[in-house]
């Protein structure tokens, strides 16, 4: 990486993250229909996985031999990809790739949360403040609205949604322990660490020898996986090094209107009022913690 990344760049890459995150949702929805959670995820990481040590090998790289390293890439397997993804997938059962898309969109304020907390990395603004407080109420709109109907199937399902946000801002910041590696590495490492603890789960809980999945589920989860994974990780981890850990969240914001439109033009979506006005939040709130991310100098 040289020493002085150029910032245009590094955004454009943070805007076709977010396109690539935010159609995931509905490949997501599609392929949960006639694939159980745990075999689709499994699956997923997989093809993902291969297709990055395919290109690994291509580009002359090895990966890392040491047994310190991979239980670094198996425990940022855990938070990135085997906890989160499964969560995910499992909630899409119940609930619609659009709002999934929203209340995952709240990983920057997880991610500010963590490093204000425990690692302390990144410097603690008053902005940043007001953004975590209009992203919780952001939620609070979302899943409280659901909270006062009982506790119903999209209510759990919306909680492992943000339970999988708050996977996916430690592996923001875990993932900065990968400084000096290639991306294309812990990218590759989650992976086969995710499919190495999912599969076993899979053949015994699923047994997907007796699945028969429908087309759409089959050419959702290819897409899922070489477009809002293979690639996808790559670039997340080039930009953990590069924009930070809460910068590389921020495309979080973006994701949002991408993800809802996926929804609503391919699968017939629609939010309620009340989904609207949490979406406002959370984008606004996203918004305030990370523009100001972007103005100050890229790390080295």
């Amino acid at each position: 990486m040289p020493a002085k990344t150029d910032m245009t760049t590094e955004l454009a890459l943070l805007g076709v993250l977010a396109v690539l995150w935010g159609a995931s949702y509905s490949f997501i929805k599609v392929g949960v229909e006639t694939i159980p959670p745990v075999t689709f995820i499994a699956a997923r990481t997989l093809i993902a996985g291969a297709i990055l040590l395919a290109i690994i090998r291509w580009r002359g790289l090895a990966m890392p031999r040491e047994a310190a390293t991979w239980r670094r890439f198996a425990f940022q397997a855990c938070l990135n990809s085997v906890v989160p993804f499964t969560l995910i997938a499992a909630a899409e059962r119940s609930i619609d790739a659009g709002l999934a898309t929203i209340l995952n969109a709240t990983s920057p304020i997880f991610t500010f949360l963590l490093t204000a907390l425990i690692t302390r990395h990144e410097p603690v603004t008053l902005r940043k403040l007001v953004g975590v407080g209009a992203g919780i109420a952001g939620i609070c709109l979302i899943v409280g609205t659901e909270a006062l109907g009982g506790l119903g199937h999209q209510l759990w399902a919306q909680l492992a949604v943000i339970a999988a946000t708050v996977s996916y801002a430690g592996a923001a910041i875990f993932g900065r322990n990968f400084r000096g590696l290639d991306p294309m590495l812990p990218a590759a490492g989650s992976m086969i660490c995710g499919a190495a603890i999912l599969i076993p789960l899979s053949l015994v809980f699923d047994r997907p020898w007796t699945l028969s999945p429908s087309t759409a589920s089959i050419f959702a989860l290819i897409g899922l996986s070489v477009f809002s994974t293979a690639l996808a990780f790559s670039i997340f981890f080039r930009l953990i090094h590069t924009l930070g850990s809460v910068g590389t969240t921020s495309q979080a914001y973006l994701r949002v209107p991408i993800g809802v439109g996926i929804g609503a033009l391919f699968l017939g979506e629609s939010l309620g009022p009340t989904a609207w006005l949490g979406m406002g939040f959370v984008v606004g709130g996203v918004a305030a913690m990370t523009i100001p991310a972007r103005q100050r100098k890229l790390a080295q």
